[in-house]
């Protein structure tokens, strides 16, 4: 969160398997209650209903304007920010981001979205909170991962952003992303996730958690059994693989370009795939699309552009 004159800009990526600022993290899922429900750890209170953050999964969503859950987030990603600083009222700029490829087509609705109530009142962790939305910046996810050193990639370069849902490839020339050279691909890593599911129940007629799926993701592997973990590594290897196969299918040439990988995906290609460290790099901060929005924004603002 930066403070701008007396508003303060606040960078939220939206994403489909967490929601993140520059600070803080939570899972994008939520149960909905017309009552107060029993248990009340991470609760959120807005217009009359009681929501549980945190629970569930979020489906896949292209659209992310399709039902009030996105809206439900960006409010509680607002006041995770205003609890760190302690304020309970403020003036807000909405700092986010759309896929590459889809920037331009939603761009408008999904502003409109975030600010379709300029004043807002809510209640986190049992505490009130007021926010007046004073405007909505959009910028490409992908590029604002990278967008605080950009000017310092010399040469030609490749960004890939995977994220949950979705993966992002930018093409950078001498620090300037190329307008006709981005992607959007519907295989984050979700996909995998999906994938694992559907070889573990064929292998062995068995359910999996996604939360041991997840582990094996990130860390390399888990408190389980040698065989059920080489069916997970076994399918993350082979997701690994297509990625590399879909970045070379946009030009990825590993003899001539940089790589730099931003988002959740970071971690599997790091545990699955043998790759040059020479040339690929990794953004591992995962509030770095958040922390760019806010960049992004706050250098807008300053040079005059209007709210």
């Amino acid at each position: 969160m930066k403070k701008f004159n007396e508003m303060y800009v606040i960078g939220i990526d939206h994403g489909y398997g967490n929601m993140k600022t520059a600070n803080c993290c939570f899972k994008t899922g939520l149960l909905a209650y017309d009552a107060e429900p029993l248990f009340t750890g991470d609760m959120f209170v807005y217009d009359g209903k009681y929501y549980l953050i945190g629970e569930g999964h979020k489906e896949f969503l292209p659209d992310k304007i399709r039902d009030e859950d996105y809206y439900i987030f960006t409010l509680v990603a607002i006041a995770k920010e205003l609890q760190r600083e302690k304020l309970t009222e403020a003036k807000v700029i909405i700092a986010a981001g759309l896929p590459l490829t889809w920037t331009s087509g939603q761009k408008k609705d999904f502003a409109a979205y975030l600010s379709k109530n300029k004043e807002v009142s809510f209640t986190y962790q049992k505490v009130d909170y007021h926010i007046t939305i004073e405007g909505v910046r959009i910028y490409p996810q992908g590029y604002a991962a990278i967008a605080d050193f950009a000017t310092t990639m010399n040469g030609v370069n490749m960004v890939a952003d995977i994220g949950n849902g979705t993966m992002n490839v930018l093409y950078m020339i001498n620090g300037r992303p190329q307008a006709g050279k981005m992607y959007t691909e519907k295989f984050g890593t979700y996909q995998c996730t999906l994938a694992v599911r559907e070889m573990f129940m064929q292998k062995t007629q068995r359910e999996i958690n996604d939360a041991i799926i997840e582990e094996v993701l990130i860390t390399g592997s888990a408190n389980i059994t040698p065989a059920d973990q080489k069916i997970i590594r076994f399918i993350a290897t082979e997701y690994v693989k297509d990625i590399f196969r879909r970045l070379r299918e946009h030009g990825y040439d590993e003899g001539t370009m940089m790589l730099y990988i931003t988002g959740g995906g970071g971690c599997l290609v790091k545990n699955f795939y043998k790759f040059n460290a020479d040339r690929v790099k990794f953004v591992d901060d995962i509030s770095a699309a958040a922390k760019g929005y806010e960049y992004m924004a706050e250098i807008q603002l300053k040079s005059g552009a209007a709210v």
